[in-house]
């Protein structure tokens, strides 16, 4: 596991210089976890959800080829980047398919599942996303340990050296922006 961390490190670092080619390389190191990644995503999806995992990871590996100077420090950040990227993989295709009727073809997400609090009713991920929108906007640090933690999985040791701060204060803003959310959320939502 630790050649591996290393190896994806030096790839990012490579690629960071301007070697397109350590993308190629790093790809099929980093394959099942997108994988994992996407899977997990999608799970969360409405059933009948049209959009597969193999597809969404690739969709992600054609957006990181043409990620303008990537400038991705470490393992973490990669898969931060990558989940971010999931998730607007995920909106944009929410919003082409729900395009034709306000709902029909949301994507829908158990925040209580998600994020581990009491919501009843489901949300979609429009409103969950315009909820990140907003939390960027107050705070930006809590957002992404929001997509770090929810969107790439990611444990509080690893967003904290992607974030270059403790675990203390990762666990901190994880629980002030979960409550954030839901007070958001539930003064948006009309279910």
């Amino acid at each position: 596991m630790g050649e591996d961390h290393s190896r994806v490190g030096s790839l990012l670092r490579r690629w960071s210089g301007g070697d397109p080619a350590a993308l190629e390389e790093l790809v099929p190191i980093v394959y099942q976890e997108l994988r994992r990644l996407a899977h997990y995503h999608l799970r969360r999806e409405r059933d009948g959800h049209t959009l597969q995992t193999t597809a969404l990871v690739h969709e992600v590996y054609l957006r990181l080829c043409g990620y303008d100077e990537p400038q991705l420090e470490d393992r973490a950040h990669f898969f931060a980047v990558s989940a971010r990227m999931m998730r607007r993989i995920l909106v944009d295709y929410s919003r082409r398919h729900g395009a034709e009727k306000r709902g029909s073809g949301a994507i829908h997400l158990r925040l209580d599942d998600a994020l581990h609090i009491p919501v009843a009713e489901p949300s979609d991920l429009l409103a969950l996303d315009g909820a990140l929108e907003e939390l960027a906007a107050f705070d930006a640090r809590k957002c992404q340990v929001v997509e770090m933690r929810f969107f790439a999985g990611l444990p509080a040791k690893e967003i904290a050296v992607a974030l270059k701060t403790t675990e203390a204060t990762v666990r901190r803003d994880w629980t002030i922006a979960k409550a954030w959310l839901f007070r958001y959320l539930e003064g948006h939502l009309k279910v």
